[in-house]
């Protein structure tokens, strides 16, 4: 007999709590008290773990939900299910916890589409507002805004409530330089690239939920200056007099695209704030070499006052809210990175005529800087699609049960991922906000950056049209850069399109309606006999249905791997039909010839709907060519056409050969 009972001199610190161990039980076991106000760490772990609730109350906290903890509670928390336990009494919380290891349990929820599902929240996924100082090109495109666009689309076909929110990011300093190149105003410069946009967007096949146009949206000035003046009365953002570099010349404030030099972190040369290479955060002042872009004199330095935040305090908060989400070892490795600097006073208000002042009349001439203006225009954004829905969401009052969603390129990753969590636990110390994070790499355009100022880009009006939409999204998808900088290269999207879309996919689906059309007047067949062969190649369909749902899930999201197991999918299926149809006009094996059929159907059908959320007109015409309503919900099962069904796959055409603008060809000699 093993006798243990609860002692709290025997506790020691872990999880953020108090726990101590019992042993002998043959799984793991122990106490564990929650004082007062406090909270257990969010972890994730591969064990099943129980808990029973002893003395005291609280909630328990499980992605976003919460669930009274009271004594006679007991919980059960699958692997990898996050979960914290929360004392909201006056007295000690008490709890005993037993965990084990169970392998197929671990591996079943690793893949479960239940437990990464979102239930009734709602999720709010965000792709990087685009600085209205020009168009988007391909560079642009291939993150962001078709990661986000598919994210939500995989979501929706889940059952899930998910909107895409953007908006056209008007204050950026950016859009001043492209206004003073153009001889007009910002606000004229901005209308204008922000117009033009959303008319791309919307030519990629990407509607957007909410798109926030911040110098016209009359409720935004006035909210910004709320959610600002909180973080001043949180006691961190305070006027500070800092070092700041100006134009010997005219005087002028230099900082972002008005200044270069030497990035302080790599060897490579950036403009003020950022480095588009290492995506370190810089002060101007500590560039190397500085230069204005203004005049050739080296500029002159100065003290200023502005409002700073000293970031280099708050690595735990972002540390902690790393552990909540998902939030790619290169995000973490880079928040390291950031706070390994012994000390790092981050100015938050900059002096310039275009942008949001402050409301505090301390310091005058300046503006709320645009990158901590984002964080609230997010929940800004929030707000104006929950007052057109019909519900109560308020920025200035976040939801722990919003799920939030954010896409965004590698040089913008200290804003979203460091900058962003410190300013929430400032503006709202009660918000855990439970974020996910997506970044892609720099996408090339024949081995060299995308580059405006060079005419070295592709822009997506110059390819974009009702004929090639789909192919361009397949071919971005396919080499999206994931995890490392990938190139995009006309000779190989055409080689795609030719030999892979056309030449594979397409020849396949008018095949098989030729031979539906021959063999059974265009009706789609009933299964008949089943071959070893006919049952292995239908648990290879439902192998590909789980590797196309684990590549657009949350965890798992990826588009390249998506538009790869699509394209397998196709390749399997013609290999299975070049190999069935040896038989095929052979009476004796007519019955095997017709599952063969049923059997391509199905591999048709299952394409039709996980192809939606990557190549959403090709599903679309697919499922029509089928005799199937458009793509509504993603299938958990491999299911065969309907016997009787009108199948028009012959003369369907669903990719045509395109041709880019002829203009940016001869420009960038492609």
């Amino acid at each position: 007999m093993i006798i243990n009972t609860y002692d709290p001199e025997a506790l020691h610190s872990a999880f953020g709590i108090e726990m101590s161990s019992i042993e002998g039980l043959g799984v793991g076991a122990g106490w564990g008290r929650v004082a007062p106000g406090r909270s257990s760490d969010s972890h994730h772990h591969d064990e099943t773990e129980f808990f029973a609730i002893i003395a005291g109350r609280g909630e328990f906290v499980v992605d976003g939900e919460r669930s009274p903890a009271e004594p006679g509670t007991v919980a059960l928390f699958e692997p990898f299910e996050s979960h914290v336990l929360h004392n909201t009494g006056a007295t000690d919380l008490i709890f005993l916890t037993q965990y084990w290891r169970d392998a197929g349990r671990a591996l079943r929820s690793a893949g479960s589409a239940e437990r990464k599902g979102f239930g009734d929240r709602p999720i709010f996924v965000f792709s990087t507002p685009p600085t209205p100082n020009g168009d988007l090109h391909l560079g642009h495109l291939s993150g962001p805004y078709l990661g986000a666009d598919a994210y939500v689309r995989f979501q929706r076909l889940n059952g899930f409530q998910a909107w895409h929110l953007t908006g056209s990011d008007d204050f950026q300093s950016y859009v001043l330089g492209a206004a003073r190149a153009e001889s007009r105003n910002a606000a004229e410069t901005a209308a204008q690239y922000s117009a033009e946009i959303a008319e791309t967007l919307l030519l990629m096949d990407i509607p957007l939920d909410q798109y926030t146009v911040t110098s016209t949206d009359e409720a935004y000035p006035a909210r910004l200056r709320q959610f600002f003046s909180s973080l001043v009365a949180s006691g961190s953002v305070t006027v500070a007099k800092g070092e700041a570099l100006f134009d010997s010349e005219t005087g002028q404030y230099l900082y972002e695209a008005d200044v270069s030099g030497g990035c302080p972190y790599c060897p490579s040369s950036t403009s003020g704030n950022i480095c588009e290479e290492c995506g370190e955060p810089n002060l101007v002042v500590d560039l190397k070499n500085p230069t204005s872009g203004g005049s050739t004199a080296a500029p002159d330095r100065a003290a200023i006052d502005r409002f700073t935040l000293p970031l280099h305090e708050f690595r735990e908060v972002v540390r902690e809210h790393h552990r909540l989400g998902r939030v790619p070892a290169r995000l973490g490795e880079f928040a390291n990175r950031v706070f390994d600097r012994p000390r790092f006073d981050l100015p938050v208000t900059h002096p310039s005529s275009w942008g949001v002042a402050p409301a505090e009349s301390s310091i005058g001439g300046q503006v709320i800087w645009v990158w901590p203006e984002m964080s609230y225009g997010f929940l800004h954004g929030i707000e104006a699609l929950g007052g057109r829905l019909g519900r109560d969401w308020n920025a200035l009052a976040p939801r722990e049960s919003w799920k939030i969603v954010h896409f965004f390129g590698y040089d913008n990753s200290f804003y979203h991922s460091v900058l962003y969590p410190v300013l929430y636990k400032l503006a709202f110390p009660d918000w855990v906000p439970d974020i996910d994070y997506h970044v892609n790499e720099f996408y090339l355009l024949e081995g060299r950056k995308f580059s405006t100022s060079r005419r070295h880009a592709i822009w997506g009006k110059d390819i974009l049209g009702p004929d090639s939409v789909d192919a361009v999204r397949y071919f971005l998808s396919s080499t999206r850069p994931e995890g490392q900088r990938t190139n995009f290269e006309l000779a190989a999207y055409e080689s795609v399109l030719r030999n892979t879309l056309i030449g594979t996919w397409q020849k396949w689906l008018n095949d098989l309606g030729h031979r539906i059309d021959q063999r059974h007047g265009g009706i789609a067949p009933d299964a008949g006999n089943w071959t070893p062969e006919h049952s292995a190649f239908l648990g290879r369909l439902g192998t590909r249905l789980a590797a196309l749902t684990g590549s657009l899930s949350p965890d798992g999201f990826s588009l390249r791997e998506a538009a790869a197991e699509l394209n397998a999918l196709v390749e399997d299926v013609v290999r299975f039909g070049q190999a069935a149809n040896l038989l095929a006009r052979s009476a004796a094996w007519e019955d095997e010839s017709r599952t063969a059929i049923a059997l391509e159907l199905a591999a048709a059908r299952l394409l039709a709907v996980t192809a939606a959320p990557v190549m959403p007109r090709f599903a679309s015409r697919l499922a029509d060519a089928l005799g199937l309503p458009e793509p509504a919900e993603w299938p958990r099962t491999v299911e065969l056409l309907t016997p009787g069904s009108k199948v028009r796959l012959s003369s369907t055409v669903f990719f045509r050969t395109t041709v880019i603008a002829a203009d940016h060809a001869e420009a960038n000699g492609l």
